[in-house]
């Protein structure tokens, strides 16, 4: 494990958040973390209830962070009523932590499209034949539904159901946070203010 007084956000600090996160996304993949993309995403419905789950990031680039997921879930109904979200991503072995804001919105079609092509072709069925989140009699009803869409698909591309699609979060605040020796962590948050990005060191 990376010895976290052998790091400063101090240098990094001085580029731009999503050129950091994209430095950090890659020293996690490189460190050996499981599942270096996971992420924890927070919604709120249109009540103020708040949901939290992870999701894995499909893309991280200027235009922000992108996952995709079954448009009749809860998560997509929480966004479609309060576009916005919260993404947490924490990498154990390197002591970091990054916490993201901002608006999500719906990623174009072909966008869409364009990732779905590349995913396995099991995944592709699944995806038609899960209804998110919705009550099932048992294991087997998804599987049996599996089975039925390997019977509608049995040969060419599998084509990106209509009801799933993906979301971007549009950050407008990202926070940097590093572990320290005896709680003297660092934390730089980077605001988005009349589109520049500010930068602000807190307290831990």
């Amino acid at each position: 494990m990376e010895d976290p007084g052998a790091c400063s956000l101090a240098p990094l600090s001085v580029t731009a958040p999503l050129h950091q996160f994209a430095r950090w996304l890659e020293d996690a993949t490189r460190s050996g973390e499981i599942e270096p993309t996971a992420m924890s995403l927070a919604t709120c419905d249109g009540s103020g209830q708040p949901s939290v789950r992870m999701v894995l990031l499909k893309q991280a680039d200027e235009g922000g962070f992108v996952f995709y997921t079954n448009l009749g879930s809860p998560k997509a109904t929480d966004l479609s009523t309060r576009p916005r979200a919260a993404l947490c991503f924490h990498w154990k072995q390197l002591s970091r932590q990054v916490r993201v804001s901002g608006r999500a919105e719906p990623v174009a079609d072909a966008e869409a499209d364009a990732y779905f092509a590349t995913r396995p072709r099991l995944s592709q069925l699944g995806a038609w034949a899960s209804r998110q989140s919705r009550p099932m009699a048992g294991y087997y009803d998804l599987e049996k539904a599996c089975a039925l869409e390997a019977l509608r698909h049995p040969m060419g591309a599998v084509p990106r159901p209509p009801f799933w699609s993906g979301f971007r979060v549009v950050p407008d605040r990202i926070e940097f946070w590093l572990q320290k020796p005896f709680r003297r962590h660092e934390r730089v948050l980077h605001e988005l203010r009349d589109g520049a990005w500010s930068e602000h060191w807190l307290f831990p």
